[in-house]
């Protein structure tokens, strides 16, 4: 387990400091030098995204049960991950109407993903790693619509606005949902070893 919570702590932590310590960011930026600081940064998000997936799988069998969630939980798990991968390509992908919108459909989609596997997991890894995961999506989605509403209200909004083309809308939604059918259809029990639609939904 201490793997685990070790890699939770330093991924999750990598990927808080833009939100929740902009400043030290900065003048570390400054005392280090961009390359150095983001090798640093990459770094240390490799090697606790390593121990997450090495702690989980070290201890999610022989982890004690909480709860036994009902089978009708993997099917709701299942919806929601397409929500979720939706938002996914929605944060990669320019000039969508979901990121125009949303502003952060990355981290919404790590909320939604964690929300399904805590609904479809009963073990105390799951509840450790997922609720990690969406614990962190909370604040950081609430820090990150906080700041923009600052910078909206420091910037006046311009006049111009950007047309969100539907068609690349469309493309979003197209690819998310192709993306969890190769998922759900095999690609999930080849990457973890789970089906989501067979005995319990880990790992992805």
């Amino acid at each position: 387990m201490g793997l685990l919570l070790l890699g939770l702590v330093l991924f999750l932590g990598c990927h808080s400091v833009r939100v929740f310590a902009q400043s030290w960011r900065e003048n570390t930026l400054l005392r280090l030098g961009e390359k150095m600081y983001k090798g640093l940064y990459s770094l240390a998000s490799i090697v606790g995204f390593v121990l997450i997936v090495d702690g989980f799988s070290l201890v999610r069998m022989d982890s004690p049960m909480l709860w036994l969630p009902p089978v009708a939980m993997r099917h709701v798990a299942s919806l929601l991950m397409l929500l979720s991968m939706i938002l996914l390509v929605a944060g990669q992908v320019p000039h969508n109407a979901i990121k125009d919108r949303l502003k952060h459909p990355m981290v919404l989609s790590v909320k939604v993903w964690a929300l399904a596997h805590l609904l479809a997991n009963g073990r105390l890894a799951d509840l450790i790693l997922f609720g990690a995961f969406l614990v962190w999506s909370v604040l950081v989605f609430r820090a990150s619509r906080q700041r923009d509403r600052l910078l909206d209200d420091l910037v006046p909004e311009s006049a111009e606005t950007t047309e969100v083309a539907s068609p690349t809308t469309t493309k979003v939604m197209v690819i998310g949902a192709l993306v969890w059918a190769v998922l759900l259809l095999g690609g999930h029990a080849w990457l973890f070893g789970v089906s989501p639609v067979g005995l319990g939904f880990t790992g992805l």
